[in-house]
């Protein structure tokens, strides 16, 4: 604000898109001139009215003009019909009445006639017919006749036969070329790679944003210090791995690693993912490759990171879509430029994959990826650090026990536990809160395990009490069987797809199962459709998950195991042998009809078997199950602490 108390306004540090002068006060505003879309436009703007005009002139103009033959024109003028005559060099035009008292002016391209309103025109054929008696005919009845221009003529031609198919196949062409593989108005851009390269010292991710798998930084640190002090593994004469593999589920941290490998080294960083290697076009795959390798190591020393390799590097040992397509060809390209670079040059590869057992066995030859490092998931000091690195950002409670939080997600992969602390902190601000609470992650965790609670579904009095028997019976068989994990809560209210779920999380990491532990599995399952059987009598559909759950266990037992009486020791099942293309292995059976019905058979004892015994623990506590039933009927939820309170009158195992 001046001295004259008026606000000034205030100053644009951003340079003006329009062009010309700029009014400071709000004066006539510019147009916005840019430099494309307007020109683009206007060409539309104009073909679109050329097109117009020619065809109103082509389609309408020349209907009124009949062509007739020249024998029937001549006919016409000694007849006295036609009163004047136009003559170019390809037509005779005869008009009905007097000539104009001015001399015709030359013809415009889009008119086809000078005629007057009301009179008739004949045109002959278009044939340059030199006939001197026409002009003595037509002297002789006192006709006027005279010579027209035909320049519009001309120009409608160089429209029609350049102009017009120039811009036709000019659209269509950029059509095309957009609708294919959005490669802009450059045709040659196709063999082009499309890596992400971040420049030096661009990326600011360090292996301590990294948690969860030491043993896999301790591999790459090699890698880091050779980029960086690369002369004293050359002096000693050694070489650095060409390739370093990393394996792991998805959600494990695999790209963030390779990441922190680049930024610690501070080198260039080329990110590709598989996918984009490939196109309909055969040989494009293989172009990008060359073309990717050759940037690469014009800025070495750098790291090439290739993203899900299994896009690209699947085994061409069963490769059921021939011999010579684009996959094949993009991998022996990848293979050769693997090899053709020297390991002290500082170009170094990166991939990852969640799927390690489709790769080409020469992908993973020494010499090309030298070594695999395995990321899997996060144990449960592991999961500790990762949950602290992700809630740097996010105002916790004081009362907040990241380690209680970490013993309850076993099995969780570093990307499902960012899920977590995100979803605890959204859960927060829903509820007006300033702090993350303890009771958000856990809301936050039984939203990823059992999915989104629908309150507003209303079940009816009989469902509701068979739900609450149903989740009675798998938590009552959970805590009366040895070895199984403790129950964390038992709810009626629907989640996901469920009307109910029973909660269970390990204490401690397990990396072995024992056969006691699979039937223990088994028995928990299908403690829910027998509490159905003792309250109603008969059986309903929401076991369904349960028992093929319970299923597919005692078929692993039998055919993977080696756990069956007549083959123990013995897997009846090979993997790897179906098509590649498939995400999950394909099981081939391998063994004869007679052990297949065998198969089937035992899967069968087994869960009747099972059945049996989690039938006798019921029974015997059938007022433990009515106690748990009628207290989920009330709260709809229990907890931990409230279920074992329940069961104090007995004695666990």
């Amino acid at each position: 604000m001046n001295d004259s108390g008026f606000k000034e306004p205030p100053k644009d540090k951003k340079k003006p898109k329009g062009g010309g002068p700029q009014f400071p006060f709000g004066g006539p505003k510019l147009p916005d001139l840019k430099p494309f879309g307007g020109w683009k436009f206007s060409i539309v703007y104009i073909l679109v009215l050329v097109v117009g005009m020619s065809l109103f002139n082509y389609v309408f103009l020349n209907r009124v003009n009949p062509t007739i033959d020249f024998s029937e024109f001549k006919a016409k003028i000694a007849a006295g019909e036609i009163k004047r005559v136009e003559i170019t060099d390809s037509y005779f035009t005869g008009y009905t009445s007097a000539a104009p008292r001015r001399a015709p002016a030359p013809q415009s391209p889009f008119r086809s006639s000078s005629a007057s309103a009301g009179e008739n025109v004949y045109r002959t054929v278009p044939i340059p017919i030199d006939d001197p008696d026409l002009i003595k005919l037509m002297d002789e009845k006192n006709i006027a006749y005279y010579a027209v221009s035909r320049q519009g003529s001309t120009i409608l031609n160089i429209i029609f036969s350049w102009v017009l198919p120039i811009a036709f196949f000019f659209l269509i062409w950029r059509f095309v070329v957009k609708r294919l593989g959005n490669m802009g108005g450059n045709v040659l851009s196709v063999g082009q790679n499309r890596a992400v390269i971040v420049a030096e010292g661009d990326i600011i991710t360090r292996f301590n944003d990294v948690a969860g798998v030491d043993e896999a930084k301790e591999e790459l640190v090699e890698v880091v210090d050779f980029l960086k002090n690369p002369q004293k593994y050359t002096d000693i004469g050694g070489k650095i791995p060409k390739g370093v593999l990393l394996v792991g589920p998805p959600g494990t941290g695999k790209t963030l690693l390779a990441r922190a490998v680049a930024g610690e080294a501070e080198v260039a960083f080329f990110r590709m993912s598989g996918a984009d290697f490939v196109e309909m076009f055969v040989g494009v795959g293989a172009a990008r490759v060359r073309d990717l390798f050759k940037q690469a190591r014009d800025k070495a020393p750098c790291i090439i990171f290739i993203d899900e390799l299994d896009a690209i590097g699947k085994s061409r040992i069963n490769n059921i879509a021939g011999g010579n397509d684009e996959r094949e060809q993009t991998l022996n390209q990848l293979l050769v430029e693997m090899d053709g670079f020297d390991a002290t040059s500082g170009l170094i590869i990166l991939a990852a994959t969640n799927r390690p057992d489709v790769l080409d066995p020469a992908l993973l030859r020494p010499g090309r990826f030298d070594r695999q490092v395995l990321v899997d998931r996060p144990d449960l000091k592991g999961r500790e650090e990762i949950l602290k690195i992700h809630s740097k950002a996010v105002k916790l409670s004081p009362q907040m026990d990241l380690t209680a939080v970490a013993k309850i997600t076993s099995g969780f992969s570093g990307a499902d536990l960012a899920n977590i602390v995100n979803e605890a902190a959204l859960l927060a601000v829903r509820a007006g809160r300033q702090m993350v609470l303890q009771k958000d992650f856990d809301e936050a965790i039984e939203k990823t395990v059992a999915g989104l609670q629908k309150k507003t579904r209303v079940l009816k009095p009989a469902e509701r009490r068979l739900t609450a028997y149903h989740e009675a019976g798998h938590a009552l068989v959970a805590a009366f069987t040895s070895n199984a994990d403790p129950v964390q809560k038992i709810s009626i209210i629907p989640r996901g797809f469920a009307l109910g779920y029973t909660l269970q999380m390990p204490v401690e990491d397990r990396y072995t199962v024992t056969q006691s532990d699979l039937l223990g599995k088994i028995d928990i399952l299908l403690g829910g459709r027998l509490a159905e059987e003792m309250i109603s009598g008969e059986y309903s559909t929401g076991a369904a998950n349960d028992l093929t759950k319970a299923t597919d266990i005692a078929r692993k037992m039998i055919t993977d195991y080696g756990m069956s009486g007549r083959f123990r020791n013995v897997a009846l099942t090979s993997r790897g042998s179906g098509m590649p293309e498939r995400q999950e292995p394909m099981f081939q059976r391998e063994y004869a009809e007679s052990t297949q019905q065998y198969v089937d058979e035992e899967i069968a004892r087994v869960v009747d078997q099972e059945y049996g015994k989690t039938k006798e623990i019921l029974e015997n506590r059938r007022d433990i199950l009515d106690r748990v039933a009628a207290a989920l009927l009330e709260k709809e939820t229990l907890d931990e602490k409230e279920f074992k309170a329940l069961l104090e009158p007995a004695a666990l195992i």
